[in-house]
């Protein structure tokens, strides 16, 4: 790990510190592109490496912001009922123009177009959180409530199962 970030990860730290909170943002040697790979770089459990993953609404063409518990999967249908219109699967090139990053660094702040944001339940329950920051081998730490609070999302049951 080396203490200049990159572009990326410099513009997520540079909205934490404008947010009020102090230097966050790790980067590491190998990837934290999967949840099972971060969970590695952080030796933390897979469930708590907060997720985000985009959608586009079908109807609006909006982009969807999970930010789901790594060890879940989303539930698109239950994801469509709570926000009132179908969604799916976001291709590369939206989850880049609606987000300003590639797939497997998008953070939960900081997208091009302020998406919806709905935040896996299951993620409250634990005490500390760790999600990508702009690139696939940056993370940030925070907890629950902060996730809540920089992302202004709603809470809700959004996993399978």
């Amino acid at each position: 790990m080396s203490n200049a970030l990159s572009p990326s990860a410099r513009r997520i730290q540079d909205l934490l510190n404008s947010l009020g909170f102090g230097p966050r943002v790790v980067e590491h040697e190998g990837s934290t592109r999967t949840s099972e790979d971060a969970a590695a770089a952080v030796g933390c459990d897979v469930a708590q490496i907060a997720k985000s993953l985009i959608f586009r609404a079908k109807e609006t063409a909006r982009p969807v912001l999970v930010i789901a518990s790594g060890a879940n999967r989303v539930d698109e249908k239950a994801v469509g009922r709570l926000i009132g219109e179908k969604i799916e699967r976001a291709d590369p090139e939206f989850v880049r123009e609606s987000t300003g990053f590639a797939i497997g660094g998008v953070p939960p702040i900081g997208h091009a177009v302020p998406p919806l944001v709905l935040i896996d339940a299951d993620l409250m329950a634990l005490d500390v959180l760790w999600a990508a920051a702009g690139t696939p081998n940056a993370v940030f730490r925070l907890t629950p409530d902060e996730l809540v609070r920089i992302t202004g999302g709603r809470v809700d049951v959004v996993r399978k199962g």
